[in-house]
């Protein structure tokens, strides 16, 4: 069974790293690499991109101070030193595997603070549907905004959304729906049929928990602010970066807001850190604004590569003072 275990999460990993290699490959298979290295050298402005360092790490310490806050009301209180490194490692480890960044902060939780990991899980699952509510209300408000340079890319692109739609029927959503819900009773009737059953209730029970945190919590208004705060210093860390280029430095906040949102929802593509989904959906859009293809496949390539550089140092930093952290308990680990 653990080998069974191994074989496909390595192939879940391998099949991640080969989509986001292809895409890749597919950009930059004519590409001249001797343009990054002399834009590296002579053709950017080093100033703005370490100006952006700052907020692409707050970002991060905004995200561990608010989960830290949604973990009080449901009785645990891991310190917050942990809960931020714990983001900082879950990012890094996040590159290897992804999504697996969610459980790995889970369990190091559990590991130094003893925090029940189905309740730390809830709440991360809460955070993230939070999370992914605020960018599609953004990236509505955007779209509207915007919406003369989506058409083109629509039809740059060969998108057709109508046609798409259109292939889809009340039926076949009816019977889409039966469907889903029959799986649902099914696995609901072998779970009970299995002795893991008790275990997985007492895991689904500690999810909801976490899930319904969010009513309980002692500032809300905090909880606002962080949220407010993880998103502007995202966006600032990646809108910072657009200075470094002559070629993207003129382009307005409308433009970085734009392509912000196109990249965020092509990382739901499960490659490293959006590797090659990011790349295509930013380049696209910059091309759009009128920025030249070298320039856009430099941006891309430069600006992804030395943000991973960074979430890697802060990873690296956060397993560094980790190894030297004592539990609760007082025994180190």
């Amino acid at each position: 069974m653990e080998i069974k275990k191994l074989i496909n999460n390595s192939l879940k990993v391998s099949l991640s790293i080969m989509l986001g290699g292809l895409i890749l490959y597919w950009m930059y298979r004519d590409f001249d690499f001797k343009t990054v290295a002399d834009t590296l050298m002579h053709g950017m402005n080093w100033t703005w991109m370490l100006l952006s360092f700052p907020f692409g790490i707050l970002a991060q310490m905004f995200r561990g101070w608010r989960w830290h806050l949604t973990l009080e009301p449901i009785g645990e209180n891991p310190r917050t030193s942990t809960s931020i490194n714990s983001i900082f490692l879950s990012y890094a480890v996040s590159l290897i595997v992804p999504r697996i960044g969610e459980f790995a902060r889970c369990g190091i939780l559990r590991r130094y603070d003893g925090v029940s990991f189905p309740k730390a899980l809830g709440t991360v699952v809460m955070e993230r549907a939070i999370d992914s509510t605020l960018v599609m209300l953004i990236a509505l408000i955007t779209f509207f905004l915007q919406l003369h340079v989506f058409n083109t890319f629509f039809t740059e692109t060969g998108t057709n959304l109508e046609s798409i739609l259109s292939k889809f029927s009340a039926a076949g959503y009816a019977v889409t729906a039966v469907c889903a819900i029959a799986v649902l009773i099914l696995a609901w009737y072998l779970l009970r049929r299995f002795a893991i059953y008790n275990k997985v209730r007492d895991m689904i029970r500690g999810i909801w928990q976490g899930i319904m945190s969010i009513r309980t919590v002692k500032h809300p208004w905090l909880f606002v602010a962080f949220t407010v705060g993880i998103w502007a210093s995202y966006f600032l860390h990646y809108y910072l970066t657009f200075f470094c280029f002559e070629a993207t430095a003129h382009l307005g906040m409308a433009c970085a807001l734009v392509t912000f949102i196109v990249g965020s929802i092509a990382v739901i593509v499960p490659t490293p850190n959006g590797a090659g989904p990011w790349h295509f959906a930013v380049k696209t859009m910059l091309i759009l604004y009128g920025v030249g293809d070298v320039d856009a496949l430099n941006f891309v390539l430069i600006v992804h590569s030395v943000q991973t550089l960074l979430v890697v140092a802060l990873g690296v930093y956060a397993w560094t003072v980790l190894s030297f952290t004592r539990t609760k308990g007082g025994v180190m680990v």
